[in-house]
Formats: structure tokens, sequence, C-alpha cells
């Protein structure tokens, strides 16, 4: 029996994870718009045989304090993800790209199109970042006076997927013939027409390119609150998380894993993908050292705007900044499952306001690992050894040094533990996760009625 293996992304923030990278010297501080920065950061992480780069993205500036805090952000100007990744699919041969898309604010022909050509130009690399986006920097961009509903928005959401996945069945793996020597090109019984018609959508079809190298490009899908769950459970393949302790991560796995049977699904067509922020010394001092000179760059301003969205309304610059917060709100219902984490974290560790923010500047709530390449390998093991993590999103503190301190003294250690590749197992993202191809809906459909 093969050896069950972890799974890592790279999820790459332009200048790092911590909300202060852009100022350290290891960092490209106009890393957002710099190509080459981008090629360098995908080829590293090819080097150190990553399954995938991930971006998150917003189709909005992200600023949740005032002036002060927003001219002192490094995260102000960045690329549209899509057509990022197809300019790296042509300098990478093996690793997978995972664009973020909104189906709140999109289009589903259109992503439906986009994304199917990226997973052609990248030879089968490419995945679909699946979110409704709840920032209230956007709506305004789009004509509206406020979100829809967090229901509304993932009911939307269902059926967005759906329709895209039926325009990526237009065309039968087998519809192109392209003869020259009988001028047949297509076969027309092979094409064909959604005609969807549903509570959010109308689209008629189908779609103008060609079933995608890996039938489907790969569903991911980032959150943690029932509607998450429950999204991920009828419609990811992966699904990125963010926890701070062994227990949580474990309730989580558990939870979502079991949620997969009454959509006909088996766990392992799923992948749980926590976020791991590493902050790397060849020993614990030095480890520690860097954090420290991480942590010193961050402005006060800058850090009370983290804590913003969690005390909405209040006026955060009147606060103690060495005394715990005044109080801990409610979480909010509904789909903020962040609020959840970073408040009940606040109440647990009764962290000052700096404390929190200071916390919270290294990956926005993600589970922060300080230390030499071996004790990160353990933790990481931990979790992935008892039911807590299928691999993990690796969220680099500072860009490109993190990474490339990942690559050269994380990796080498997972690979002697035998937790870990060290060669691609195939040429497709679906491959090297271990997913499988699906069918399309109208072969499935013809087997049936066989």
């Amino acid at each position: 029996m093969t050896q069950r293996q972890l799974r890592l992304g790279a999820f790459i923030m332009a200048t790092g994870h911590h909300i202060a990278a852009w100022r350290h010297p290891g960092a490209q501080a106009d890393a957002g718009v710099n190509l080459q920065h981008y090629i360098a950061l995908a080829q590293t992480a090819e080097r150190g045989l990553f399954d995938q780069v991930f971006v998150a993205d917003s189709p909005g500036v992200q600023n949740h304090g005032n002036d002060e805090s927003l001219s002192r952000q490094g995260r102000l100007s960045y690329f549209e993800p899509v057509t990022l990744w197809s300019a790296l699919a042509a300098v990478t041969k093996h690793i997978g790209f995972v664009a973020t898309a909104s189906t709140t604010y999109e289009d589903p022909y259109l992503l439906a199109r986009k994304f199917a050509s990226l997973d052609h130009i990248s030879g089968g690399r490419a995945a679909w970042n699946v979110v409704t986006t709840g920032a209230d920097n956007v709506f305004g961009n789009f004509g509206l006076q406020a979100h829809p509903d967090p229901a509304v928005r993932y009911e939307r959401a269902t059926e967005f997927v759906d329709v895209v996945k039926g325009l990526w069945d237009s065309f039968d793996d087998d519809a192109l013939i392209r003869d020259k020597a009988s001028g047949v090109y297509l076969d027309p019984a092979k094409l064909h027409t959604l005609n969807h018609v549903g509570k959010h959508f109308r689209v008629k079809g189908p779609l103008n390119l060609e079933r995608p190298p890996q039938g489907y490009p790969v569903i991911v899908q980032a959150g943690s609150s029932e509607d998450g769950k429950e999204l991920a459970a009828a419609t990811a393949e992966a699904i990125f998380t963010a926890w701070t302790s062994l227990a949580e991560a474990q309730a989580f796995y558990s939870d979502v894993k079991g949620r997969l049977a009454k959509y006909g699904r088996r766990p392992e067509q799923l992948l749980v993908l926590p976020g791991i922020s590493p902050v790397i010394g060849r020993t614990e001092e030095e480890a520690q050292a860097k954090w420290a000179e991480l942590q010193a760059l961050i402005h006060p301003a800058v850090g009370l705007a983290t804590l913003a969205p969690f005390w909405p309304g209040e006026d955060l610059a009147r606060w103690d900044l060495d005394a715990p917060p005044p109080y801990i709100p409610t979480p909010p219902r509904g789909i903020n499952s962040r609020a959840h984490v970073v408040l009940e974290l606040a109440r647990r560790e009764q962290f000052t306001v700096r404390q929190l923010y200071e916390y919270l500047a290294g990956a926005r709530g993600h589970w922060v690992v300080v230390g030499t390449p071996q004790t990160i390998a353990d933790r990481m093991q931990e979790w992935f050894e008892n039911g807590a993590a299928d691999g993990f999103n690796v969220m680099p503190p500072v860009l490109p040094q993190s990474l490339d301190e990942f690559v050269d003294l994380v990796v080498p250690e997972l690979q002697r533990r035998g937790l870990f590749r060290t060669a691609y197992e195939g040429t497709t993202l679906r491959e090297n996760l271990g997913l499988q191809r699906p069918p399309s809906r109208y072969a499935q459909a013809a087997r049936k009625a066989a």
C-alpha cells in the first residue's frame, strides 16, 4: 500500500503574509505588479514539488482603517489572478494554479470560459477557488447598495457552480474530430446546449471552448461557516481553512468529511488544507529573532486596522494597546467564520489589543509556527497523522525569502520522513492531488440510459 503523503500549496500574498512584510529587507516591495517576482515564486514552489500556488483576490481595495492605516499598507495593488496564472503557465511545467473568483460578482459563462482557457493554456493545471464575497469594499463597485444576504449568496453559489460545470461539459471529450481528409471537424451529436433555467441564472450555452484537459478545473473552497462547509461538501475538491489548535482542526476535519456521504462522495474526494505560516530559523533562537524583527515593523494604525472588522463601528484608536479589548462582541451569525475564530482566540488567550493584532499580523488568524525546520515538520506531521489535515496551504510570512527557506529547509525534512513526494506523480493538477478526472454529465447520462 502506498503511504499517504502531504499535499502542499503555496498561498502567495504579494510581499508575504505578515502585515508588515513589505517593509522587510527580504521582501519585494512592488511585488503585486512585478511579473518577474511571481515567476520566481512559481518556479521556487515547483522546485519544492508543491502541488499548487494560490492567490486570494477581491474586486476592491481592502482598507478597514483610516487614511493613516491606508497609507502604510502594502496590499493595495495586485494582478487579476487568472491573467497572472496564464502568464506563469508558460514558464512552469508541473505546478498547479488556484485563482479566486466570486460567484456573487462574476458571470457563469464568462467565468467558465476563463477557467477552461487557463486549464488549456496550462495543460491541465487550473483550479477555481469558489468564494461568495463578503467584504464591504466590493458591492459598491457593482452598482449595489449592499451585499445580498449570506443565505442568498450561498444559494446562488451552488447554482453558479452547477452552471459552470454544465458549460465545461458542452463538448464531449471526443467531439472534435478535426479530420482533414474527410473535412469533418465536429460530431454535432457531441456538442450540448445547456439550456439552464434556474432561480438565479438563465444560461443557454454551449461554451465556445472544448472540454478542459482535467474535465473540470479543480474546485477549491475557502470557509468554515455552516454554509461554507455545506458548499464544500457538495462541490469542492479541496478546502482551505484556518485553525490555531489541533483540536479545532480535528473537529473541522471530521465535520466536513462527515458531510460528504449525503452527496454521494467519499472522504478522499475532499482534501482539507489548513493554513500554516512558518517562521523558519536554523535554530529556535534564530526563528524567534526573525519573528521579533517582523513584529517590530507593525505600525499601530495598521495593527488596529486588522481588528476593525471584528469590532465594527468602534473607534479602536482610543483603546489602550497594552490592555485587553474593553469587550468581546458576540460573533456575528451567518458566514463570517473568521470572526468566530478571532474573537474566540481573544477570549481564550486573554490577549491585550497589541498582542491580538500582533498575532493576526502574522497570517490573519491562520496557524503561525515559529521554529526550526524540524519543529515545523513535527507540527505538520502531528496534524497530518491525527485527523486534522490532508496537507497544508503554506503562507510564507515574507516573499520571496520565506518560500525559499521552506523549500530549502522544510521540504527536505518532510521528504526524509516519507511524508512528501520526491517527484511529481502526473502531468495535471488532479493527478498530482490524487483526484479523479470527472466524467461529463452527458456521458454519465448516456451510460445510465444504455
